[in-house]
Order: structure tokens, then C-alpha cells, then sequence
């Protein structure tokens, strides 16, 4: 049988239905909200979690000589070849030219196509860096700055200078989840498990598999067997019995709703179109073939908003950095285009952006074997709707004596976590006046209130 942390877990996930009016959030989300849910229009966020901590100063590489020169000569035995990287179309602003790793053709075809973009130097941050500060010792610093359990934690809250096991996935599924249809099934899915960005106040992750329907439930619970047809009878008695202590009423009815979810998610999953992109064997691409699949459920769904987390672990690179990014950069680069022709083949590629999220980037210099953990790092953003082949945010020109190197070639970050997931959660339909309750730090670095957009790689 399912553990019950899993089933806790899954039916968790329920939607408005099994929420209580008490919710002054719930409410207030409702209330802003109203427009939203009387549309037909389907947005999705996907978020992919590199975790470790992803060496990108090798995943986005400057392509000038002089800039090039200065990369190769501070990372030493860690620097890709100038022969063999992919050097992207255009320039940014200041006359920059950068290329993608050679093992990432099919990322570099995405950019130049317009279907996806960078963002540059990324990281968690209380307020704007400010080098003079961090040399006195008189800067505000994110909790836990290098830590994996800290930064990977805060990149999912959007909570830097506190611990909380809220996410902002999840805070915006507590302001949206109105506009889903309350069937159990939650507005978040995850192909990770539990998660901290999607967990709230009031919503949770409806964890998923890659295989099948990709629905958990009671092994063999009625799957059409004569043992299976058993099951379900010794499991439907259970459940039918009247439980006075509290505790094991809870339980029941969590139980009973996630077998119902279950039920729910299975039918519409039936619905879903047979895909004709095909995808690889690895992890990201069968969550990510999934997750298409979810998508093209979701009329069945009830769906008019739903994020997705995958995690994809190893990246935690202290030595051999070289052959392990040349082993997993092309995994994520064929992922990424796999997905996107499924969600052109759905006509659905304007209306879900995918973001990659990591630890933290790494420090420039080698450590003898590899890289160690660092700050600001380079980011992915790919869908129809973004404004693609640009860089966003500030690459920084590396140099010895860079104010933004703090030591080791650790870059502070030019661009904080929240002007990233802003313009995400600004696009995906979460109200101007509502994203203090999605980001509380949002202010240091952006007004809700601007006529402007955080960044620029989405519109809203």
C-alpha cells in the first residue's frame, strides 16, 4: 500500500473545494481574482530545479576575445575551448557577444529562434549589492549565503533573510486557485515529489510520476484483477467506517479524496492527444513528456492554471566539472527542445513558460578538480511568449578586481530572485496589488505599482 506520507501528500493537493471560507487570503485572492476566472485563457509555469548548484559561467560563456581571455585565464583547467563553443546571434546592449556550451546545440537553436532567452547573473539578494558594504561588513545578506539547504530552500521561497516552508508557487496557487475547477486535483503538479515552491497556506503539489498515467495511488487498487477487485473492497470497508477520534477521521477523508483525485486526474489523463514529438530516455525529458501530457488534459482538468516542478539532482560539481557538465548540459538542451515541439504540436507553446532555478552559481576559479559553491548564476527561459534571443539582467565583465567579485571569482548578483519571478508571476495572472503576498521582498528591487516590467522577457 501507498505510504501515508504520500497520501498525505497527494491529497493535499485538493482544490477550492476542501478549503475553508476562513482563508483571508483565499479570500482576498478571490476577490482580485474575479477577472481571471471568467477566462478560458490557459497559462502554465514550469519550473526546472538544476539542484547542486549549476556551474553556468560554463553554460553561458562570453564569446568576445577580450572577455574570453579574461574567462579562460581566471578559470584556468575549468575553461571551455573558444573553438568549440556555440556562439548565439546578436549582441546585447553593450556590444557583448556570448555562446552556449558545445554539448547545448539545441538550446542555441532555441535562442536564435526567438523561443527562449538567458537571464544573467541571478541570485538571492535583501537589497541591491553594494561592494563598499559587503567589505565593512555592513550588508544585508541572504541567510545562509553558500549554503545548499538555504539557497536552494530560498530560490523556491522567495524568502531570503528568513527559513519557511511556503514557496511562491505556492502563495500564488492560494491566490489562484479559484480559477481551476475544484475537482481535487491541485493547480500544482510536481514530477519531484513534495516541494517547497509549490507548498501554501492552503494548496500543495499533486505529485505525479512519469510513467503510465502518472497518477500514485494504492498498488493493484482496483486494476481490473480479481486481487485488485479485492483490494478495493477491504480498502472501501475501511474507509466507510465511523471514526470518533479526530486524527483518524482526518486521515479517512484525506484518503477518500485522494482516491477520488486520483480517479479524477486517470479520466482525464485518457483525454489527453497522442504526442507525436518523441522524447529521450532521461528524467527531465520523461518529466517533461508528462507534464505535455498533463497539458493536453487539461480541458478534462478544469485547468486554466497550473505550474509544474521537476527537480534534476548531480549538479553539485566540486571536481571533474568539465565531463560531468558535458554530460548533463546536453540532457537539458534536448529536454528543452523536445518540449517545446510537443507544446507546438499541442498549440499551447505561447501559453506555458519554462525557468530553470539552481543552489546558487560557482565560483570562477578552480579549486584544483572543479568549482566550488558561489552566488549570482545564469538562467534559462523558454516559451512562445517570451521576447527570446536576449540576454536580460547584467553579465559581468569578468576581470580580476571586479567590485562584484567578493573572492574566488564569487560574482554577487546584478539581478535579484525577485525581479525574476515577478515578471513570471505578473505574467501568469497574479494581480499587481497581490504581489506583496507572492513576494514580500519584492519592493527592495521593484514596484508593483510601475508601468514597467521587472526585466522584459515576458509580456505583462
Amino acid at each position: 500500500m501507498i505510504s501515508r506520507r504520500k497520501f498525505l501528500s497527494h491529497s493535499c493537493s485538493l482544490g477550492a473545494a476542501s478549503l475553508t471560507a476562513s482563508s483571508s487570503l483565499l479570500q482576498l485572492g478571490l476577490a482580485r481574482q474575479a477577472a481571471a476566472q471568467t477566462s478560458d485563457e490557459y497559462r502554465a509555469l514550469v519550473c526546472i530545479l538544476l539542484a547542486g548548484g549549476n556551474d553556468s559561467y560554463n553554460m553561458l560563456v562570453p564569446a568576445d576575445n577580450d572577455q574570453y581571455a579574461e574567462y579562460a585565464a581566471i578559470r584556468a583547467d575549468l575553461a571551455l575551448p573558444q573553438a568549440e563553443l556555440l556562439p548565439l546571434n546578436g549582441t546585447t546592449e553593450t556590444g557583448r557577444q556570448y555562446a552556449v556550451h558545445p554539448g547545448m546545440p539545441e538550446l542555441r537553436e532555441l535562442y536564435n529562434s526567438g523561443d527562449a532567452a538567458f537571464i544573467a547573473n541571478v541570485g538571492t539578494l535583501l537589497e541591491a549589492y553594494d561592494a563598499a558594504a559587503f567589505q565593512n561588513g555592513t550588508a544585508s545578506l541572504p541567510l545562509g549565503l553558500a549554503s545548499h539547504s538555504d539557497q536552494i530552500a530560498q530560490w523556491q521561497t522567495a524568502m531570503p533573510d528568513q527559513r519557511s516552508a511556503q514557496g511562491w508557487g505556492g502563495r500564488v496557487a492560494d491566490l489562484l486557485q479559484g480559477v481551476n475547477l475544484a475537482n481535487g486535483v491541485s493547480m500544482n503538479i510536481s514530477l519531484s515529489g513534495t516541494n517547497v515552491f509549490q507548498s501554501g497556506s492552503n494548496t500543495s503539489e499533486y505529485s505525479i510520476s512519469t510513467t503510465g498515467d502518472g497518477a500514485i495511488g494504492i498498488n493493484a487498487y482496483a486494476d481490473g484483477s480479481e486481487f485488485g477487485d479485492f483490494r478495493k473492497r477491504m480498502v472501501d470497508d475501511l474507509l466507510s467506517v465511523q471514526h470518533e477520534h479526530l486524527f483518524r477521521r482526518e486521515y479517512q477523508q484525506r484518503l477518500t479524496d485522494a482516491i477520488a483525485a486520483q480517479e479524477v486526474f486517470v479520466d482525464a489523463m485518457q483525454t489527453s492527444p497522442q504526442l507525436t514529438t518523441g522524447f529521450s530516455p532521461g528524467q527531465l525529458s520523461q518529466s517533461l513528456r508528462q507534464i505535455a501530457r498533463v497539458i493536453g488534459a487539461r480541458n478534462a482538468l478544469g485547468a486554466n492554471r497550473q505550474t509544474f516542478f521537476i527537480t534534476v539532482g548531480g549538479w553539485d560539481h566540486h571536481d571533474d566539472v568539465l565531463d560531468n557538465q558535458a554530460e548533463m548540459l546536453p540532457a537539458v538542451s534536448v529536454a528543452l527542445r523536445e518540449f517545446r515541439d510537443a507544446l507546438v504540436e499541442l498549440a499551447v507553446f505561447d501559453q506555458v513558460t519554462t525557468f530553470t532555478i539552481s543552489d546558487f552559481g560557482r565560483t570562477l576559479t578552480s579549486n584544483g578538480k572543479g568549482s566550488d559553491h558561489g552566488w549570482g548564476g545564469h538562467h534559462v527561459v523558454m516559451g512562445g511568449a517570451v521576447n527570446g534571443a536576449q540576454l536580460f539582467g547584467q553579465y559581468p565583465e569578468i576581470s580580476v578586481g571586479n567590485p562584484l567579485d567578493i573572492g574566488r571569482g564569487v560574482y554577487a548578483p546584478t539581478t535579484a530572485t525577485d525581479e525574476y519571478f515577478a515578471e513570471l508571476a505578473l505574467w501568469f495572472g497574479v494581480a499587481r496589488s497581490d504581489l506583496d503576498q507572492v513576494l514580500p521582498n519584492v519592493r527592495r528591487f521593484y514596484s508593483p505599482e510601475s508601468s514597467s516590467a521587472p526585466l522584459g522577457f515576458l509580456p505583462i
